[in-house]
Protein backbone atom coordinates (compact mmCIF):
# COMPACT_ATOMS: atom_id res chain seq x y z
CA UNK A 1 0.00 0.00 0.00
CA UNK A 2 1.34 3.42 -0.98
CA UNK A 3 2.34 5.73 1.86
CA UNK A 4 0.46 8.84 0.71
CA UNK A 5 2.15 11.04 3.30
CA UNK A 6 5.03 11.35 0.81
CA UNK A 7 2.83 12.16 -2.18
CA UNK A 8 2.90 15.64 -3.72
CA UNK A 9 -0.21 17.14 -5.37
CA UNK A 10 0.90 20.29 -7.23
CA UNK A 11 -1.78 22.56 -8.67
CA UNK A 12 0.20 23.15 -11.86
CA UNK A 13 2.54 20.90 -13.87
CA UNK A 14 6.21 20.71 -12.94
CA UNK A 15 8.82 21.06 -15.68
CA UNK A 16 10.86 17.88 -15.28
CA UNK A 17 14.02 16.77 -17.06
CA UNK A 18 14.80 13.04 -16.95
CA UNK A 19 18.45 12.72 -17.83
CA UNK A 20 20.44 9.81 -19.24
CA UNK A 21 17.38 7.73 -20.11
CA UNK A 22 16.47 6.15 -23.46
CA UNK A 23 13.78 3.73 -22.26
CA UNK A 24 11.25 6.45 -21.41
CA UNK A 25 10.10 4.56 -18.29
CA UNK A 26 10.59 7.47 -15.87
CA UNK A 27 9.46 10.08 -18.41
CA UNK A 28 6.17 8.27 -19.01
CA UNK A 29 5.53 7.75 -15.30
CA UNK A 30 5.99 11.46 -14.56
CA UNK A 31 4.02 12.56 -17.63
CA UNK A 32 1.11 10.29 -16.69
CA UNK A 33 0.59 12.50 -13.64
CA UNK A 34 0.17 15.61 -15.77
CA UNK A 35 3.68 17.07 -15.73
CA UNK A 36 5.68 18.67 -18.53
CA UNK A 37 8.42 16.04 -18.86
CA UNK A 38 11.34 15.64 -21.22
CA UNK A 39 14.00 12.94 -21.33
CA UNK A 40 17.54 13.48 -22.58
CA UNK A 41 20.35 11.20 -23.71
CA UNK A 42 23.08 10.93 -26.31
CA UNK A 43 20.97 8.20 -27.93
CA UNK A 44 17.41 8.43 -29.36
CA UNK A 45 14.41 7.41 -27.28
CA UNK A 46 13.45 3.75 -27.66
CA UNK A 47 9.75 4.68 -27.81
CA UNK A 48 10.25 7.36 -30.48
CA UNK A 49 8.81 10.09 -28.23
CA UNK A 50 8.88 13.69 -29.43
CA UNK A 51 9.62 14.64 -25.82
CA UNK A 52 13.17 13.34 -25.94
CA UNK A 53 16.24 15.56 -26.36
CA UNK A 54 19.33 14.08 -28.01
CA UNK A 55 22.57 15.57 -26.74
CA UNK A 56 24.71 16.31 -23.70
CA UNK A 57 22.44 16.85 -20.69
CA UNK A 58 24.66 19.72 -19.51
CA UNK A 59 23.45 21.80 -22.45
CA UNK A 60 19.88 21.62 -21.15
CA UNK A 61 20.36 22.07 -17.39
CA UNK A 62 19.91 25.91 -17.34
CA UNK A 63 16.48 25.90 -19.05
CA UNK A 64 14.30 26.51 -16.00
CA UNK A 65 13.37 23.03 -14.78
CA UNK A 66 11.55 22.35 -11.50
CA UNK A 67 13.02 18.86 -11.12
CA UNK A 68 15.94 16.86 -12.48
CA UNK A 69 16.04 13.06 -12.32
CA UNK A 70 19.26 11.64 -13.75
CA UNK A 71 18.59 7.94 -13.99
CA UNK A 72 21.63 6.32 -15.59
CA UNK A 73 24.65 8.62 -15.72
CA UNK A 74 27.87 6.97 -16.92
CA UNK A 75 28.66 5.43 -13.56
CA UNK A 76 31.07 2.60 -14.39
CA UNK A 77 34.11 4.72 -13.54
CA UNK A 78 32.61 6.02 -10.27
CA UNK A 79 31.22 2.83 -8.75
CA UNK A 80 33.06 0.28 -6.64
CA UNK A 81 32.82 -2.40 -9.29
CA UNK A 82 34.84 -0.25 -11.69
CA UNK A 83 37.70 0.72 -9.39
CA UNK A 84 39.90 -2.24 -10.37
CA UNK A 85 40.19 -0.96 -13.96
CA UNK A 86 41.90 2.20 -12.69
CA UNK A 87 44.88 0.13 -11.59
CA UNK A 88 44.79 -2.79 -14.01
CA UNK A 89 43.20 -1.56 -17.27
CA UNK A 90 40.88 -4.00 -19.07
CA UNK A 91 42.08 -6.06 -22.00
CA UNK A 92 39.25 -4.81 -24.20
CA UNK A 93 38.79 -1.08 -24.84
CA UNK A 94 36.11 0.65 -22.74
CA UNK A 95 33.02 1.71 -24.69
CA UNK A 96 33.24 5.26 -23.35
CA UNK A 97 36.78 5.82 -24.67
CA UNK A 98 37.30 7.89 -27.83
CA UNK A 99 37.05 6.05 -31.15
CA UNK A 100 40.76 6.42 -31.86
CA UNK A 101 41.62 5.18 -28.38
CA UNK A 102 39.49 2.07 -28.90
CA UNK A 103 41.15 1.46 -32.25
CA UNK A 104 44.65 1.83 -30.77
CA UNK A 105 43.89 -0.08 -27.56
CA UNK A 106 45.62 -3.38 -28.54
CA UNK A 107 48.92 -1.53 -29.12
CA UNK A 108 48.80 0.87 -26.17
CA UNK A 109 51.05 0.38 -23.17
CA UNK A 110 49.61 -0.35 -19.75
CA UNK A 111 50.54 3.18 -18.67
CA UNK A 112 48.68 4.72 -21.63
CA UNK A 113 45.61 2.58 -20.97
CA UNK A 114 45.69 3.50 -17.29
CA UNK A 115 45.85 7.21 -18.17
CA UNK A 116 42.72 6.83 -20.29
CA UNK A 117 40.86 5.08 -17.47
CA UNK A 118 41.70 7.88 -15.03
CA UNK A 119 40.63 10.48 -17.58
CA UNK A 120 37.28 8.71 -17.98
CA UNK A 121 36.91 8.80 -14.20
CA UNK A 122 37.44 12.56 -14.24
CA UNK A 123 34.90 12.97 -17.04
CA UNK A 124 32.30 10.90 -15.20
CA UNK A 125 32.82 12.92 -12.02
CA UNK A 126 32.50 16.19 -13.97
CA UNK A 127 29.17 15.12 -15.46
CA UNK A 128 27.84 14.02 -12.08
CA UNK A 129 28.95 17.30 -10.48
CA UNK A 130 27.32 19.41 -13.21
CA UNK A 131 24.00 17.66 -12.61
CA UNK A 132 24.26 17.92 -8.83
CA UNK A 133 25.06 21.64 -8.97
CA UNK A 134 22.48 22.45 -11.65
CA UNK A 135 20.24 25.49 -10.99
CA UNK A 136 17.27 23.20 -10.29
CA UNK A 137 15.56 23.04 -6.85
CA UNK A 138 14.81 19.28 -6.84
CA UNK A 139 17.49 16.83 -7.94
CA UNK A 140 17.78 13.04 -7.87
CA UNK A 141 20.83 11.31 -9.33
CA UNK A 142 20.94 7.52 -9.55
CA UNK A 143 24.33 5.94 -9.00
CA UNK A 144 25.72 2.82 -7.29
CA UNK A 145 27.95 3.06 -4.23
CA UNK A 146 31.03 4.99 -5.30
CA UNK A 147 34.68 4.11 -5.06
CA UNK A 148 36.87 6.49 -3.00
CA UNK A 149 38.58 7.93 -6.07
CA UNK A 150 35.25 8.91 -7.59
CA UNK A 151 33.87 10.29 -4.34
CA UNK A 152 36.97 12.44 -3.82
CA UNK A 153 36.23 14.18 -7.13
CA UNK A 154 32.65 15.10 -6.22
CA UNK A 155 31.23 18.05 -4.24
CA UNK A 156 31.72 18.01 -0.48
CA UNK A 157 28.01 18.62 0.15
CA UNK A 158 27.00 15.39 -1.60
CA UNK A 159 24.94 13.35 0.92
CA UNK A 160 25.03 9.61 1.40
CA UNK A 161 22.76 7.93 -1.14
CA UNK A 162 19.50 6.24 -0.29
CA UNK A 163 19.85 2.61 -1.40
CA UNK A 164 16.64 0.99 -2.63
CA UNK A 165 15.78 -2.33 -4.25
CA UNK A 166 13.18 -3.13 -6.95
CA UNK A 167 11.48 -5.58 -4.58
CA UNK A 168 10.55 -2.62 -2.36
CA UNK A 169 8.16 -1.62 -5.16
CA UNK A 170 6.60 -4.93 -6.16
CA UNK A 171 9.28 -5.99 -8.64
CA UNK A 172 10.74 -9.51 -8.09
CA UNK A 173 14.35 -8.55 -8.73
CA UNK A 174 17.64 -7.63 -7.08
CA UNK A 175 19.33 -4.39 -8.15
CA UNK A 176 20.68 -2.10 -5.47
CA UNK A 177 20.00 1.44 -6.68
CA UNK A 178 21.41 4.53 -4.97
CA UNK A 179 19.73 7.94 -5.17
CA UNK A 180 21.58 11.13 -4.27
CA UNK A 181 18.80 13.56 -3.34
CA UNK A 182 18.58 17.33 -3.04
CA UNK A 183 15.23 18.97 -2.28
CA UNK A 184 13.43 15.62 -2.47
CA UNK A 185 12.37 13.10 0.20
CA UNK A 186 13.75 9.60 0.42
CA UNK A 187 11.55 7.03 -1.27
CA UNK A 188 9.16 5.00 0.86
CA UNK A 189 8.55 1.36 -0.08
CA UNK A 190 5.17 0.80 -1.72
CA UNK A 191 4.89 -3.00 -2.00
CA UNK A 192 7.71 -4.86 -0.28
CA UNK A 193 8.16 -8.43 -1.41
CA UNK A 194 9.97 -11.16 0.52
CA UNK A 195 13.29 -11.98 -1.16
CA UNK A 196 13.85 -15.69 -1.87
CA UNK A 197 16.59 -17.64 -0.15
CA UNK A 198 20.00 -17.82 -1.78
CA UNK A 199 20.55 -20.94 -3.85
CA UNK A 200 16.92 -21.37 -4.85
CA UNK A 201 15.61 -21.12 -8.44
CA UNK A 202 13.63 -18.05 -7.39
CA UNK A 203 16.78 -16.32 -6.14
CA UNK A 204 18.45 -17.08 -9.48
CA UNK A 205 15.49 -15.55 -11.32
CA UNK A 206 15.57 -12.43 -9.13
CA UNK A 207 19.29 -12.07 -9.97
CA UNK A 208 18.73 -12.00 -13.74
CA UNK A 209 20.19 -8.50 -14.13
CA UNK A 210 23.49 -9.42 -12.50
CA UNK A 211 23.59 -12.68 -14.45
CA UNK A 212 23.05 -11.02 -17.83
CA UNK A 213 25.61 -12.47 -20.27
CA UNK A 214 28.12 -10.22 -22.03
CA UNK A 215 26.82 -8.70 -25.24
CA UNK A 216 25.96 -5.45 -27.00
CA UNK A 217 22.68 -5.05 -25.09
CA UNK A 218 23.99 -5.89 -21.62
CA UNK A 219 24.31 -2.21 -20.64
CA UNK A 220 20.70 -1.63 -21.67
CA UNK A 221 19.41 -4.57 -19.63
CA UNK A 222 21.36 -3.53 -16.54
CA UNK A 223 20.42 0.15 -16.70
CA UNK A 224 16.69 -0.07 -17.38
CA UNK A 225 14.44 1.48 -14.72
CA UNK A 226 11.84 -0.82 -13.20
CA UNK A 227 8.23 0.26 -13.69
CA UNK A 228 7.39 -0.07 -9.98
CA UNK A 229 10.31 2.15 -8.99
CA UNK A 230 9.35 4.75 -11.61
CA UNK A 231 5.77 4.82 -10.32
CA UNK A 232 7.01 5.39 -6.76
CA UNK A 233 9.33 8.21 -7.88
CA UNK A 234 6.52 9.87 -9.82
CA UNK A 235 4.05 9.65 -6.94
CA UNK A 236 6.40 10.64 -4.14
CA UNK A 237 8.55 13.25 -5.88
CA UNK A 238 6.02 14.84 -8.21
CA UNK A 239 2.49 13.68 -7.44
CA UNK A 240 -0.54 14.09 -9.68
CA UNK A 241 -1.41 17.53 -10.98
CA UNK A 242 -4.81 18.61 -9.66
CA UNK A 243 -5.54 20.99 -12.53
CA UNK A 244 -3.48 20.77 -15.70
CA UNK A 245 -3.76 21.03 -19.44
CA UNK A 246 -3.08 18.08 -21.69
CA UNK A 247 0.56 16.93 -21.83
CA UNK A 248 1.65 14.61 -24.60
CA UNK A 249 3.96 11.82 -23.46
Amino acid sequence: MLDTSHTRSPATPLRILVGCETSGVMRRAMAARGHDVWSCDLLPAEDGSNRHLIGDIRDYLPLGWDMLAVMHPPCTRLCNSGVRWLHEPPKNPPADAAAEERADWPTLSTEARRAIMWRLLDEGAALFTACWQAPIPRVAIENPVMNPHGRARLPEDLPKPQIVQPWWFGEPAFKATGFYLRGLPQLAATEKLTPPKAGTPEHKAWSAIHRAPPGPDRWKIRSRTFEGLAEACADQWAGTVTEAGEVTA
